[in-house]
């Protein structure tokens, strides 16, 4: 694939750019490693004031770095922005936070004696040059949410992006240059999916996370297994959404909407699995469906478009044919489905109803804004259905029942239950998976300590 801007709203190739070299790639590496033993001795204030920095410059671009990202990848332009405030709002928080989530933590005084130390202590310390692997869908988010604690831990950054992003990746180094990083402590890599493996091999990359889809996951995941290195891996979604019939089934409804088609419908985490019990079904599917139908579908760029295009030909055709399966197999269209006329990938908001085990929109991810809806008797149906997946990054119930939240806590195989609302990521709570969806965690304390070196410090009496 070549590493180019080419704008899915009308399939213009904008600009193109060379591969790195090896020569290149190995100088990258090298002044990688060198700024590593320099910057894992700053501290956590000089490192806190450069993350301030850069989250002032990233405000301050927040319009010209939102129109980029909507050329390169379709997100409607007002959602761009967010991005960009998100990411700023998560590099504060980590400026502010990192010291203390990653204090020393000392154990008790029995524990000490009776390990016949006269003191004890767990220090994080920081592993070295990280290779982050990103995804396209959040060209922003997905590498400032392992930037922004990685570097507050005095790690480095390698970043391999999607090649339909290389504007937004050299944004980054960018950013964080400007911002007074030093040079090397995060570097863009412009090179294609092939030469991922020497990079991870080499003994200067000491782990490496990778946000995107499950065959890519296992690739680098078995790289790093065979060089025994940390990995972090966030791979797809097929989230649930539950509604009960103690919902508040408008407002349910109303979110729902948001929570299929935020991104064009291209985001891990967003619900594309609506499981509804049958005394609210009926309720639920007409609002639901409306909501659909009512979105803008256009021009990215424009303030009042709610659905963009997809981010490439391939991507809208192989939705495309999770829907037409569906459908030859009898599955009921309640709106969308067809595509339309004109330049660019787009493809309409998209309700399923009537789907079986047997059709593959059952079981794989539909990466873009078709949703399938369930009418399930009881709690227990809605659980099996829910769990009836290869996946188990997110869910969403909507109950006003205490007993059922409880249940749907218990039973849920995902990473995160979100009750009465989407789900979203936030700077202070863990986000990551289950099952096939990955392992490992990003975001809070638990997202700063994955690339740590966890040291137990032991003195003699």
């Amino acid at each position: 694939m070549p590493i180019a801007t080419v704008n899915p709203a009308n399939g213009e190739t904008l600009k193109t750019y060379d591969a790195l070299g090896e020569e290149e790639i190995e100088r990258r590496l090298a002044t990688a490693d060198t700024t590593f033993h320099a910057y894992r001795t700053t501290s956590f204030a000089e490192r806190a004031r450069l993350m301030h920095r850069a989250a002032e410059l990233l405000d301050a671009d927040a319009d010209d770095i939102a129109k980029v990202m909507t050329t390169e990848m379709g997100k409607p332009v007002k959602q761009a922005r967010a991005e960009a405030a998100k990411c700023a709002k998560a590099m504060r928080w980590y400026a502010d936070h990192a010291e203390v989530l990653l204090t020393d933590v000392e154990p008790s005084d029995a524990d000490v004696k009776d390990s016949g130390a006269s003191r004890a202590l767990v220090r994080y310390r920081p592993l070295g040059p990280v290779l982050a692997v990103m995804p396209w869908n959040f060209p922003l988010w997905q590498v400032i949410r392992f930037a922004a604690p990685a570097l507050m831990a005095g790690n480095v950054g390698l970043l391999k992006h999607a090649s339909n992003v290389p504007q937004t990746a050299l944004y980054l180094e960018d950013l964080f240059l400007r911002a007074g990083f030093p040079e090397g402590c995060f570097q863009t890599l412009l090179v294609g999916s092939g030469a991922v493996e020497d990079i991870l091999r080499d003994p200067r990359v000491k782990a490496a996370t990778l946000t995107g889809s499950e065959p890519a996951g296992r690739a680098v995941a078995s790289v790093a297994g065979d060089e025994v290195k940390k990995t972090v891996l966030e791979l797809g979604g097929s989230d649930p959404y539950v509604v009960m019939p103690s919902a508040d089934v408008d407002r349910a409804a109303e979110i729902a909407v948001t929570a299929r088609v935020q991104n064009n419908g291209q985001s891990c985490i967003a619900a594309k699995r609506f499981i509804v019990h049958a005394d609210v079904y009926e309720a639920f599917a007409e609002r639901f469906v409306a909501g659909m139908r009512a979105l803008r579908v256009g021009d990215p760029l424009e303030e009042r478009t709610d659905v963009g295009p997809l981010s490439s030909e391939q991507g809208r055709a192989d939705l495309e044919e999770l829907v037409d399966e569906a459908v030859e197999s009898g599955a009921t269209v309640l709106c969308g489905a067809e595509r339309p006329d004109g330049p660019g990938w787009f493809y309409p908001p998209t309700v399923l109803a009537d789907i079986t085990p047997e059709m593959r929109v059952h079981h794989e991810e539909a990466f873009g804004p078709v949703a399938t809806l369930y009418r399930v008797a009881d709690l227990d149906e809605a659980v099996a259905i829910a769990n009836d997946t290869p996946f188990g990054l997110s869910s969403n119930v909507w109950t006003r029942d205490a007993a059922e939240v409880d249940r749907f806590v218990r039973d849920l195989d995902a990473g995160a239950v979100y009750v009465n609302g989407m789900t979203a990521s936030h700077p202070a709570f863990p986000f990551g998976g289950v099952k096939r969806s990955g392992y490992g965690r990003e975001l809070s304390g638990h997202g700063i300590r994955e690339f740590c070196n966890i040291t137990t410090v032991w003195h003699g009496a």
